[in-house]
């Protein structure tokens, strides 16, 4: 706990986690064909943000701004409540108390998701896959906090993952148990930190994106399994129209 938020704070930013999901109107929507990201402003009224947005996800990090950006500070216990192949992404669904804080403020932790291949860039750029952890606070304000993902040492949290998802889509179901998601997190914690939106319709222009420089590694038959399930979940480059990145 750092010294901007209580724990009495925190413990009810957590709550905010409970029962909450992340609203994806209603038209289908997928990652090819008709249907696809060039598409997604025109299926749904609620989707036009997808084509008329100008702060829109996933960019290309280069350029970024070197600033005294303030430590992110990770409070992640162990054990998600449920896991649920959505059709676009396997999802982990976390129950009240995981939180982030960042420069004062606190955000509950909702969910942790998987893109293959990667949705950011670094210097034109792309990784194996991308995990998303997407956080809300009381004004109903999203931070994600992205970690690239690349080939290398297994990780035995992304192991379970794999062995365990759910191979079609359907409800939520329980989780595998010991799932920390500490560990899908890189030991060093500098970031890149720009505005922008969520990368999947309704891509609401809500997020605080906080884009870890350092990739974590797993092992690459496990990339391979959820490549096999999902080839191709990734939404392309977004303009980022002159937005400042700052990197810490």
């Amino acid at each position: 706990m750092n010294r901007f938020t209580s724990c009495a704070a925190l413990a009810a930013i957590t709550a905010l986690a409970a029962g909450y999901a992340l609203g994806e109107g209603t038209a289908h929507w997928q990652y090819g064909g008709k249907d696809g990201p060039s598409h997604w402003g025109d299926l749904d009224k609620e989707f036009a943000v997808c084509k008329t947005g100008k702060e829109q996800s996933p960019i290309d990090i280069r350029g970024a701004a070197k600033a005294a950006l303030p430590p992110i500070g990770f409070h992640y216990e162990s054990g998600p409540a449920e896991v649920v192949n959505n059709g676009h992404t396997i999802q982990l669904n976390f129950e009240q108390g995981s939180a982030l804080t960042v420069g004062g403020n606190g955000y509950a932790l909702l969910q942790f998701h998987f893109h293959h291949p990667s949705e950011h860039h670094i210097g034109g750029k792309s990784f194996p896959m991308e995990v998303h952890f997407v956080h809300r606070n009381f004004a109903g304000n999203l931070a994600v906090v992205g970690a690239l993902m690349t080939a290398g040492k297994p990780n035995a949290v992304f192991n379970k993952i794999v062995k365990s998802m759910p191979q079609k889509a359907g409800d939520p179901v329980k989780a595998a148990a010991g799932i920390d998601p500490n560990a899908l997190l890189p030991p060093l914690r500098a970031y890149y930190r720009y505005a922008g939106s969520l990368t999947t319709p309704p891509c609401s222009e809500v997020v605080d994106w906080l884009l870890l420089h350092q990739p974590i590694q797993v092992a690459k038959p496990d990339i391979e399994a959820f490549g096999k399930l999902f080839p191709m979940n990734a939404r392309p480059i977004q303009k980022d129209n002159r937005r400042f990145v700052l990197t810490s």
